[in-house]
């Protein structure tokens, strides 16, 4: 079976092919400078292929990238073949799972709008079982235990001695909607008051009564890597799923996540808000 393509390499290469274009350089031009051929510049900017990460220094060199810019891209470089935890459960999870999982693995933040349920890295083991034997398509209960096992290890990473920094967004009716049961929802809301006291965690509530928001088309993450040219917004869709890169794109989400922290509550409220919800439970 073909190895599956890492982020690291999704994001080298779509790196590199942003850094060229902001130079203004051909690819031919790009590879003259290094000694390396056009077809070997192209490779670079695809997302499979091995990769030196030598020569990617030395392009970074001639783009004028930034010395923080050029270290973060040699970084991926280095590690293009790394695989993560996930990696024996591959074979099983969508492609957009093992690249989500990949990103997550190297954010130093991530935003979240939600307006449907909890976002997976809060959910309770509870909540998240209850959200798996909704499915439409019926699952056996040996592959729900999995699919929930691969969720809770992968709030692990808000257990590092750096977690990332973590704004989750929920539209009021993710707090409303009775997952499971209402013994299983009040468990999630006090996992969510939990979160909102830590250090790392920002968690607002976007209520009803503000009306239409600049997210009304669903739900998002923005994952931040250790420069904004790493950042890539994850959306869910029930059909499937996109990883938005574009600058133009970024800039549309970075705009709507802003607007959506101005007209949420603010944390004291917004756990107020989860406290009263939780005792009408």
């Amino acid at each position: 079976m073909a190895e599956r393509t890492t982020t690291r390499r999704r994001q080298l290469g779509s790196t590199m092919r942003k850094l060229r274009a902001r130079k203004g350089l051909t690819l031919e031009e790009a590879g003259g400078l290094v000694g390396v051929s056009k077809a070997t510049v192209s490779r670079y900017e695809t997302q499979a292929g091995p990769v030196k990460w030598i020569v990617v220094d030395a392009l970074c060199r001639e783009y004028g990238a930034t010395d923080s810019e050029r270290l973060a891209v040699v970084a991926l470089a280095k590690d293009a073949k790394q695989q993560g935890w996930w990696s024996s459960f591959a074979d099983s999870i969508p492609e957009s799972m093992n690249l989500l999982l990949t990103l997550e693995d190297e954010a130093v933040s991530e935003s979240h709008f939600s307006c449907v349920y909890v976002p997976g890295l809060l959910q309770t083991r509870a909540y998240c079982t209850a959200l798996q034997r909704a499915n439409e398509v019926p699952l056996e209960s040996g592959e729900i235990e999995r699919l929930v096992d691969i969720r809770m290890k992968r709030q692990d990473i808000l257990n590092r001695s750096r977690p990332p920094r973590l704004w989750a967004i929920l539209d009021e009716s993710v707090i409303r909607r009775i997952v499971g049961s209402p013994q299983i929802m009040k468990e999630q809301l006090g996992r969510l008051l939990e979160a909102n006291e830590s250090p790392h965690i920002t968690l607002q509530v976007l209520p009803f009564s503000k009306g239409a928001h600049a997210a009304a088309l669903g739900s998002f993450v923005m994952v931040g890597g250790a420069e904004p040219t790493l950042d890539v917004v994850y959306v869910d869709f029930h059909t499937g799923s996109l990883f938005l890169e574009k600058d133009e794109e970024l800039h549309r989400y970075r705009l709507a996540f802003e607007y959506l922290r101005a007209q949420a509550l603010d944390m004291e409220a917004s756990s107020s808000m989860i406290e009263r919800i939780r005792k009408e439970l």
